[in-house]
């Protein structure tokens, strides 16, 4: 019986040993790999990073993206719509990355899309079309201006 509890102890220190070694050496790689990672990033050092500001047309963009996005939902739903953003008139004065894109054609479709947005809240029972109309406006900006976002602007149409 005593030498069957000596190999179950020396069985069992040998196993917790190994294990120790294994996640020793585990432990080794992962330092190994940090250590990369901040050589990598020391390599960049001297150079200066900057930051991205979006424009004030730009943050204007994103925000009425996002009211657009809740509006969409509500008239899908059947639910009232609410009153008209008035933040939205700021496309008329918002500073723009590139101020020579503020031209005539832009302002043109700046005022569609106001008119198609403020449509909506006036004519609730054809809030679908006049929203559609309004995502037709920004899309037709875009195809001449910046392209980018297009393919994000087009999932708001109301189908």
């Amino acid at each position: 019986m005593k030498r069957i509890i000596s190999v179950v102890l020396f069985f069992s220190l040998f196993c917790i040993a190994s294990l120790s070694t294994l996640v020793s050496c585990q432990k080794k790689e992962e330092k190994k790999e940090e250590k990369k990672v901040v050589e990598k990033c020391d390599t960049i050092k001297g150079k200066k990073l900057e930051m991205y500001q979006m424009s004030e047309m730009a943050a204007l963009m994103e925000q009425m993206y996002v009211d657009n996005q809740r509006l969409k939902e509500r008239i899908k739903k059947g639910e009232t719509i609410g009153e008209f953003p008035q933040h939205f008139l700021k496309i008329h004065k918002a500073v723009m990355t590139d101020e020579s894109d503020n031209d005539a054609f832009f302002k043109e479709q700046a005022a569609n899309f106001i008119n198609a947005q403020e449509l909506i809240y006036k004519d609730p029972k054809n809030a679908k079309e006049h929203f559609n109309n309004g995502v037709d406006a920004c899309v037709k900006c875009h195809q001449q201006k910046c392209g980018g976002p297009i393919p994000r602007i087009k999932k708001l149409y109301i189908k």
